[in-house]
């Protein structure tokens, strides 16, 4: 354990770039607690806050400009993966489409205080063509302001983490094996978040080639898009519904309890439509089904893809 302390006190600085670097590339590895043991150091004199201010936000914007680079090359495709990927639950493109729909490159000043937005909103600001001198401008100002709290809460509360990390060293091996395990435990929690939002909105759903053929019977649906505002101006499913931006519970669907209701949207395992749909079952509509795959496998499928040329949503009550 002593190694350990040494080489956080010798290479603290190569410590806080590849741990910084590392969560912003998507690793789910908290940079925090590194960020605020340093900031512990910086106030006995160990490193200057400004050295330790910039490597963090060096870090940061490297790994942010490869988001970046690969939203503008890539698209929606990178932000699709991500989401599979993520630990966090909350990080479908809905909700980090909405925030940076509505604040644009200013978001990214909050955007590493958000579980999972960071990544996504440096792909998204690729993907919808944000200026590459405003992301790096207020990308460096959010790192800055993220590693600046983390420093001050290191330098206030420097004697209680002063006496916690002399405790972990007096422990040894077993302080080792414990900080492994809270990193360990921290992990799986994140995974068992995500596995346990799946489980309960694991529900019947249609497939593209079902809701085709229903169409091409004339059947009698209500087709509902629940993409972010931007997501629909690109194109939609014939004949669909956008939904405003709110609880659905609120929308005024002038429809039978038996008519067939499908949402679609572009999150992976289809979270915001299974959540919605999971709201008007609650109203107690029984045929309510999200579409797998969402808008993305609708037009790989080579289904008709409309281009809306108005701003109609549904009423709310």
């Amino acid at each position: 354990m002593q190694a350990l302390f040494h080489l956080i006190e010798t290479y603290g600085l190569y410590l806080v770039f590849a741990n910084v670097l590392v969560t912003q590339l998507g690793a789910p590895v908290p940079a925090y607690p590194t960020l605020i043991m340093v900031g512990a150091l910086t106030s006995r004199g160990d490193y200057s806050i400004g050295a330790v201010l910039a490597t963090a936000v060096a870090a940061a914007l490297v790994a942010d400009f490869v988001w970046f680079t690969a939203g503008r090359r890539y698209g929606r495709r990178v932000m699709a993966a991500l989401c599979k990927l993520s630990l966090s639950p909350d990080t479908c493109m809905r909700q980090t489409a909405n925030i940076y729909s509505r604040w644009g490159a200013p978001s990214l000043l909050v955007a590493k205080f958000i579980p999972g937005f960071a990544s996504l909103a440096s792909t998204l600001a690729g993907t919808v063509g944000t200026p590459r001198t405003s992301f790096l401008l207020f990308d460096a100002a959010g790192a800055a302001i993220w590693t600046s709290v983390a420093l001050v809460l290191g330098t206030v509360f420097s004697t209680a983490i002063d006496d916690v990390l002399a405790t972990i060293q007096a422990l040894g091996t077993w302080g080792a094996l414990l900080l492994l395990a809270a990193l360990a435990l921290f992990v799986a929690f994140k995974w068992w978040q995500r596995h346990a939002l799946i489980r309960t909105l694991r529900m019947s759903r249609i497939s593209v080639h079902e809701l085709g053929t229903l169409r091409d019977k004339g059947a009698s649906l209500v087709i509902l898009d629940v993409r972010p505002t931007d997501s629909q101006a690109a194109g939609r499913i014939p004949g669909s519904l956008p939904v405003p931006d709110l609880d659905i519970s609120r929308l005024d669907l002038d429809i039978g309890a038996d008519t067939d209701v499908i949402l679609y949207c572009d999150c992976p395992n289809e979270v915001t439509a299974a959540r919605l749909a999971r709201q008007l079952m609650r109203r107690g509509y029984r045929r309510v089904r999200p579409l797998t795959g969402g808008m993305q496998a609708w037009a790989a499928a080579g289904y008709a893809v409309e281009v809306p040329d108005d701003a109609e949503t549904l009423p709310v009550s």
